[in-house]
């Protein structure tokens, strides 16, 4: 059992890891071909009845890699509460960069986001979407555990990586700005990329100069801003010209 608490403590600041808290980011990283390294819970019947409900797809790959521990041990694995009862450690997939800003479909250029919740829905809502990927910059790790948690472990759905700055491409930058052309009536390029500023400061004025089109969201009148995730939604999904 020692084991297997040092294992997941070492990967917590192991940049090849990824740390994996809670039935649906498990589900989705079984779904999508992660490099499942282990996976446990401290009480089995749950587990699988869980999969049965919710995942029937995934039961039997994941009754066949569960390891059962003591309710205690397993608590000491995370440092929240998983009320799913099911952790696992999975290797952190490499990211193709050149590959994915040349990918068709748009992505998602995440400017210093803040909230780790925040990374993780936008990266759902980019998989729900089909995006080619999703970038960000900043001190934030887009895999640290909550925003796995926040994406419900959509990460190994689509490419999920943090860079130095806004990348050369020749993607179009669209850039969501409140002071841009309303997005029902703008003509949004071919596979763009989608730049959305921090939760508290918006986008810095050198992305904003690159920009070939500024976007914004029209909202009722008082409404100051939207959730980071819910605005990528919007866009998104939004039909363009």
């Amino acid at each position: 059992m020692s084991d297997i608490t040092e294992r997941f403590r070492k990967s917590r600041s192991d940049p090849s890891m990824v740390v994996l808290e809670g039935f649906h980011a498990l589900k989705h990283a079984i779904r999508f071909g992660a490099a499942i390294t282990d996976a446990v819970t401290a009480d089995l019947d749950a587990a699988l009845k869980l999969a049965a409900d919710l995942a029937p797809d995934i039961a039997a790959i994941l009754e066949g890699m569960l390891e059962v521990m003591p309710g205690p041990v397993f608590a000491r694995l995370s440092p929240s509460t998983v009320t799913t009862g099911l952790l696992a450690l999975a290797r952190r997939p490499e990211t193709d960069l050149d590959g994915l800003l040349t990918a068709p479909g748009p992505a998602v250029f995440l400017e210093r986001p803040n909230h780790l919740g925040n990374i993780g829905a936008v990266v759902r809502v980019a998989a729900a979407a089909g995006a080619a990927g999703v970038l960000t910059t900043g001190t934030r790790d887009p895999w640290h555990p909550a925003a796995l948690r926040g994406s419900a472990g959509l990460h190994f759905a689509l490419p999920v990586c943090r860079v130095p700055t806004l990348p050369n491409t020749d993607r179009p930058i669209v850039a969501l700005d409140p002071d841009g052309s309303a997005i029902g009536e703008a003509t949004v390029p071919d596979r763009p990329l989608l730049a959305f500023g921090g939760e508290r400061h918006g986008l810095d004025a050198e992305t904003l100069d690159r920009a070939r089109l500024r976007i914004r969201i029209p909202m009722r009148p008082g409404v100051s801003s939207l959730n980071l995730a819910t605005a990528a939604a919007v866009v998104l999904f939004a039909p363009h010209k």
